[in-house]
């Protein structure tokens, strides 16, 4: 059928286009015939474009059909017109297919499909956008059709052509069993390659089929073999098995494909950290780390810290004292995070030589410890007998003027009350004080009965502490 004949679509009410005519890809030309289409009545179109005396050439025939999907009635119109000036491309063919495929014009789609037949502009292009468009529209059967019936319009069927049909299969919901029977019934004829197989694992992936990706996984190693090319696929089967809980399964493939040769690639590995951080399972983030580390990949920092985060989570200080040692070597420097994640977890298993070994190695490298790690460092030493690195840690936030630091200021004199040092209590205090440093009240009552208890002269020097205390606040 030839391109006039498109002009018999069912009128559609014309409508604006608010960014197409402004966009600077269109040509001043593609522009007056754009905002024709735009305003005219759908009768007085052709009249309207012939009166601009433009003679569209296929560059601006393709302009105006991309800019018109949303009024194929008008889109026909002006396809009919610019058609009679000059013939059009296969380019621009396979644009008015898509446009009226994209509407569910599916009749008008198949006749523009035998004028390009009889015009010899038939391309795999072409029925690639008719998988595409029927299955966006749920019709999978006609799908499967198109492609049984491309031989009849001249253009064999090939494994490109499986695969297009394949993927546009699966990108739809719960589809991957259907683009399955498609699949077992074409592979005698056409065999698949690795892009087959990695089309349906992608599938199986969105959809969290394990049964399914096992046996795809299966065929696909019998028939194509194992291969670093094929890492997609072996994404896809790997993130099957980690999101359904299958972490064992997923460390004995892994183990499998590192003999091979054939780990996947880091795509994987970020989402599958990812999963067991969600999960909180670091044995297998472990296990995983160890086999693709050890494979040849190298992680990057935020890798690096979401496994450590992990780990400190878990309480699991050895390992990520093992990765932290190893970041150098893989050319990722250790920052702040990953320094205080780990300094934090020091602390919450009262780990006190560990503590202010790692608070000294953090100072050396100049990475700064956050004030919430500080104040519970200086607690905990205090509480460990450690006093001497405690008062350190405080003098650190002092010099580097780390805020906020009032807490940390409390704990200090809360640990000289504990030990009943009163020279360094008076001493800290009233230079706290005079840097207008928030002390507590309940603090201020710990350190009256700690003075107090000692006799007259103590509570004097209390009392002048107290006085600067009040002051302070007016």
């Amino acid at each position: 059928m030839a391109a006039e004949n498109l002009s018999s679509l069912p009128p559609v009410p014309p409508l604006r286009f608010p960014t197409y005519i402004t966009s600077v890809d269109i040509s001043p030309q593609a522009r007056i015939l754009c905002e024709i289409l735009a305003a005219a009545p759908v009768h007085e179109v052709e009249a309207r474009l012939g009166s601009t005396l433009i003679q569209p050439d296929p560059e601006t025939a393709q302009q105006v059909l991309k800019l018109s999907y949303n009024n194929p009635s008008t889109a026909a119109k002006f396809f009919r017109w610019a058609g009679l000036a000059q013939k059009h491309t296969g380019y621009s063919w396979n644009l008015m297919v898509d446009l009226l495929g994209k509407n569910k014009l599916f009749e008008p789609m198949w006749d523009a499909i035998r004028s390009m037949k009889q015009e010899g502009l038939l391309s795999l292009t072409t029925f690639v956008s008719v998988f595409e468009n029927y299955c966006i529209a749920r019709r999978f059967d006609e799908a499967v059709m198109t492609f049984d019936v491309m031989e009849r319009y001249g253009i064999p069927p090939d494994i490109v052509a499986v695969n297009s049909l394949l993927s546009a299969m699966c990108r739809e919901d719960n589809q991957t069993v259907k683009a399955l029977e498609f699949f077992d019934r074409v592979k005698a004829k056409i065999p698949p390659d690795a892009d087959s197989f990695a089309i349906l694992l992608e599938g199986w992936e969105k959809e969290g089929n394990v049964a399914k990706a096992k046996n795809t996984f299966g065929e696909m190693v019998i028939r194509v073999g194992w291969s670093p090319d094929y890492m997609f696929a072996y994404d896809a089967f790997l993130n099957t098995l980690v999101r359904a809980s299958n972490a064992d399964e997923a460390v004995k493939f892994l183990q499998v494909m590192k003999g091979k040769n054939c780990l996947p690639g880091s795509r994987f590995f970020s989402n599958a950290l990812d999963i067991f951080v969600k999960q909180k399972d670091s044995v297998h983030a472990v296990m995983l780390w160890d086999i693709m580390v050890g494979g040849g990949l190298v992680p990057s920092l935020v890798m690096y810290n979401v496994m450590i985060g992990l780990l400190t989570a878990d309480n699991n200080i050895e390992n990520a004292f093992r990765l932290l040692d190893g970041m150098a070597f893989h050319g990722a420097f250790p920052d702040s995070s990953t320094y205080n994640m780990i300094f934090e977890c020091l602390i919450k298993n009262k780990m006190v030589r560990e503590v202010g070994k790692f608070f000294m190695e953090m100072v050396k490298n100049e990475q700064q410890p956050t004030p919430a790690n500080l104040t519970a460092a200086i607690k905990l030493l205090f509480d460990g007998d450690d006093p001497e690195i405690a008062i350190e840690m405080w003098k650190y936030m002092s010099t580097n003027n780390i805020s906020p630091r009032d807490e940390g200021a409390n704990a200090v004199l809360l640990g000289f009350c504990s030990m009943g040092r009163l020279s360094d209590l008076r001493r800290f205090a009233e230079k706290m004080i005079d840097e207008r440093i928030i002390i507590n009240e309940s603090t201020m009552t710990k350190v009256k009965n700690c003075f107090y208890k000692e006799g007259k002269g103590s509570r004097e020097i209390y009392d002048q502490i107290s006085r600067k205390w009040k002051s302070s606040y007016v």
